[in-house]
């Protein structure tokens, strides 16, 4: 699917602008057309199909790093047979969603929102877009809308982690980022090295293993790995037995309990945990292998713990297909890797699985009355609107659980807020910033990407309604409990004389003047 509604019939205004076509943005259309269907909105794409993560990743493996029942919608049952889903069914249960629920007539791909600025004499925000594919290159124009609500993800989509490894310009083999896989790449039978040991190279590893001569994953420290079926048994039973949605539910309700306990039960006993899962891998490659390459120094889920399916990585290291190399890269040598132990992993095909790259508002450059938004000097009002900038919302899912659990919350905080701007009469919402609160990192997590680019993001604070608790019933509970009268600050649109259908000018020339 690599088009949907026609760029050229995007409306010069609408209520609702949604950046971001994958999960985030898909589940964010569903809520606001079912929840608020007297809202005209779009979604903006800047690729040239809907899918955003799992369009973008090519390489060998790319599944889910959570269950698929979590990571799907709660509107829309999953009626695939993996539980650790790969990446081509996710894609197309996602297309399957957006034409089953009419949401692809409101995507337009090839569409890349560069700017947005917020006008406080009209209300609105102005939305710079870029069209790919004309004749003349990229072209820009603009769209107004009264609420943006950016779903855009939380890295890079244009750029990984890059380490500049010294000397990789007189290797004489092939060098690929997972983020950008060459789709004529063939591996059948090379010497492959990985480098990396986070979810990607747990994932590609594996996959390549299968077809390459030997692959390599070098890691300079090692990571906690767990291991989750790639079928759930539970839940195909459950799902013979009951209907579709009511299964899917009972499914999504139990994983998201297990996951979420697993987590917890890791930050209140590190020890326990430590031998939970030291005691598993052992069970399939030994103690020595586990000793030297799979026994973190850090305390699980101090950073995240990584799920091979049917322990895929640990069975493929038992059968000798897969190294693992636990060292430092002093630099790329024409033959492959020259380690700082002396030694030279051969290689005709290195993978940088070196991680991303985190960014907050995908590229997007959002100003307030030409002032330039600094997301790390504002504070996230209950995981969803920045504090101080009006009528604007941010998807961010969770890092430590499924990712759409926390974006469907947020999503149907945004269409609280849209129908009590309705009902109120409001054309402006701000969350006020509140003095005293004490800052946190808005990812609590020590894991290297999340430390080289959390001090760009948001702030989350130490009390309600600026903490993300990172469990689903308690965040769940504080989003349903917000009282939007009294947390959020609102401009009534009697404060603005309306021109004509398409602007309105404000008597406040900046919010609160």
């Amino acid at each position: 699917m690599t088009s949907s509604a026609n760029p050229s019939s995007l409306p010069d205004h609408v209520e609702v602008v949604i950046v971001g076509a994958g999960i985030s943005g898909i589940d964010a259309a569903y809520r606001v057309q079912s929840q608020c269907p007297d809202r005209s909105y779009v979604v903006l794409e800047a690729r040239e199909s809907l899918g955003g993560t799992w369009d973008l990743f090519r390489y060998p493996g790319v599944r889910a790093d959570s269950d698929i029942y979590t990571l799907s919608f709660p509107f829309q049952p999953w009626t695939g047979g993996n539980s650790m889903a790969d990446g081509g069914e996710i894609l197309d249960y996602l297309r399957r969603t957006v034409e089953q629920f009419g949401i692809d007539r409101h995507i337009h791909c090839g569409t890349k929102v560069v700017a947005a600025d917020w006008c406080s004499e009209t209300a609105r925000w102005t939305v710079t877009i870029e069209r790919t594919g004309g004749e003349d290159g990229p072209q820009r124009s603009t769209v107004t809308c009264s609420f943006l609500f950016t779903c855009t993800g939380y890295y890079d989509c244009e750029r990984g982690h890059d380490p500049q490894f010294p000397g990789v310009e007189s290797f004489t083999g092939t060098v690929v980022h997972p983020q950008f896989w060459p789709d004529e790449l063939d591996y059948v039978g090379k010497r492959v090295v990985v480098i990396g040991s986070g979810a990607t190279a747990i994932t590609v590893v594996p996959a390549m293993a299968r077809d390459a001569a030997k692959v390599t994953m070098l890691q300079r420290t090692p990571t906690w790995i767990s291991s989750l079926p790639r079928r759930d048994r539970f839940a195909d039973k459950l799902r013979r037995r009951l209907p579709a949605g009511l299964a899917h539910r009972v499914i999504r309700a139990r994983n998201a309990a297990y996951a979420n306990g697993f987590y917890h039960y890791c930050r209140r006993f590190p020890d326990r945990a430590r031998t939970l899962l030291t005691t598993a891998a052992t069970r399939r490659i030994g103690e020595e292998a586990v000793r030297e390459h799979f026994t973190p120094t850090y305390a699980p889920w101090d950073q995240r713990v990584c799920i091979t399916a049917d322990a895929d990585l640990f069975k493929a290291i038992k059968r000798a297909e897969v190294d693992v190399v636990t060292d430092h890269i002093d630099g790329f040598v024409a033959e492959g890797i020259q380690l700082r132990s002396g030694a030279v992993l051969p290689a005709d095909i290195v993978v940088t699985a070196t991680g991303l790259r985190m960014l907050a508002l995908g590229h997007i450059d959002v100003s307030v009355d030409g002032k330039p938004v600094e997301p790390a000097r504002h504070m996230l009002w209950r995981g969803a609107m920045l504090s101080d900038v009006p009528n604007f919302a941010l998807c961010f899912g969770y890092v430590n659980l499924s990712w759409t659990m926390r974006a469907d919350l947020t999503a149907r905080l945004v269409c609280r807020i849209l129908n009590h701007m309705r009902r109120a009469d409001l054309a402006v919402v701000t969350a006020p910033a509140e003095p005293g609160v004490r800052e946190k990192p808005m990812i609590e997590l020590a894991s290297s990407y999340v430390q080289r680019g959390v001090a760009t993001f948001p702030r989350q604070g130490d009390r309600s309604p600026w903490r993300m608790h990172q469990t689903y019933p308690l965040d769940a509970a504080d989003v349903a409990r917000a009282n939007l009268r009294r947390e959020l600050r609102g401009v009534p649109r009697a404060s603005f004389v309306l021109l004509d259908a398409g602007s309105a000018v404000g008597d406040h020339r900046r919010l609160g003047g």
